[in-house]
């Protein structure tokens, strides 16, 4: 989903703040540290979140073959942080980026957003219709006390074969409203348009099909080696020998991602490389692999607003470009600072309040083993 966020969302929030005659690099910079600088923070389970479960499972069976990550596991960190995010992000615009830009006189020429046809509108009502009767069904399904998507035996929705099934689920609430909008609007006819559209959007995702057999491949060699114990439990004893834990170990774990995430930015492969030695290693000195993970999604959120080794970087230069002729990566990465630096700060005092007082990061998971 960050291909759509960056793309559409980015430039989008350029023309509103120009449309009101604001500074449109101001939109821009707000919108793309709502899209990437806040990229963990979210309302909802997004594609993101079973990615990252999966990798953190996988390596907490390093040290406890039973171990099970569910994706829900820091949704209550991160619904939380939504908020906090949003205003310190306002705050950050409007005092700080939009002020040093200046005014904009400059008129728009290509931007112009035309309106949509009539087949496009019935398109997208036929897709809105689809989404509702979907989020309805799946209500009737897990709502209930019995509901069949609910766990079979304690009847809990958390876990239960809904939160067990999320990928296909949110598969599923993508491609039906695609498909109606298809239809509505005329752009399909029959299954085999369907199935070209299909096979379109997933040469997109060739680059994490790949990237993903790899990384199944690392976790494994991992696993057979022994590697990744070998170096969780040495690691784990010089923690303790030194007095190097609590709140400092954290917040130093957060920094380091952050700072691979400067010359490394794709989330799941740093991930994939560093979770199989930091999550057992802090298992060991008495963190669950969830809060493990939660410290890592800070760090590699607050700084993807200002690597230009982030593939959609290039892109948010040229949607500034439009603006300003003179803009270029540099440009870009000062703007965006002042967000990197308060996001940074503002969650990390916010996984220090959860830190001290141990309140649960999502359903059923916890700081301490």
């Amino acid at each position: 989903m960050r291909p759509f966020y960056n793309v559409v969302l980015t430039p989008l929030a350029a023309l509103i703040f120009l449309a009101y005659k604001r500074h449109p690099i101001a939109g821009l910079a707000a919108g793309f540290a709502g899209v990437s600088g806040g990229y963990s923070a979210n309302l909802l389970i997004s594609s993101i979140d079973p990615l990252l479960a999966g990798i953190t499972e996988s390596s907490a069976q390093l040290i406890n073959p039973e171990y099970t990550v569910n994706p829900t596991v820091n949704y209550y960190f991160m619904v939380v942080s939504t908020f906090v995010i949003t205003l310190v992000g306002w705050y950050i615009t409007d005092k700080i980026v939009e002020p040093r830009l200046g005014k904009y006189n400059s008129k728009i020429n290509s931007e112009e957003m035309e309106d949509l046809t009539n087949a496009e509108q019935k398109g997208l009502r036929w897709a809105g219709y689809s989404l509702l009767a979907f989020v309805a069904f799946l209500l009737i399904l897990v709502l209930p006390p019995e509901g069949i998507l609910r766990d079979p035996e304690t009847l809990t929705i958390i876990p239960s074969p809904f939160f067990q099934g999320i990928v296909p689920i949110i598969m599923l609430g993508f491609i039906i409203p695609g498909i109606a909008y298809g239809k509505g609007a005329g752009t399909i006819q029959s299954d085999k348009d369907i199935a070209q559209g299909m096979t379109q959007a997933m040469s997109i995702m060739s680059y994490y099909i790949v990237l993903s057999f790899f990384a199944a491949q690392f976790v494994a060699y991992f696993s057979w080696t022994n590697l990744g114990i070998i170096l969780a439990i040495n690691g784990a004893n010089i923690l303790k020998a030194t007095g190097f834990t609590g709140l400092p170990l954290l917040i130093s774990f957060i920094i380091v991602s952050g700072l691979i995430n400067l010359f490394f930015a794709s989330a799941s492969s740093k991930w994939t490389m560093i979770a199989p030695i930091f999550v057992p290693m802090l298992m060991l000195v008495g963190y669950t692999p969830e809060f493990t993970q939660m410290a890592y999604r800070i760090g590699d959120s607050t700084t993807n607003i200002i690597t230009p080794l982030m593939g959609y970087f290039p892109i948010i230069v040229a949607f500034a470009q439009r603006y300003d002729k003179n803009a270029g990566m540099g440009t870009l990465i000062a703007t965006m600072l002042p967000y990197s630096l308060a996001f940074f700060l503002s969650w990390s005092a916010l996984f220090i309040f959860w830190f001290i007082f141990g309140i649960p990061i999502g359903p059923g998971a916890t700081i301490r083993l």
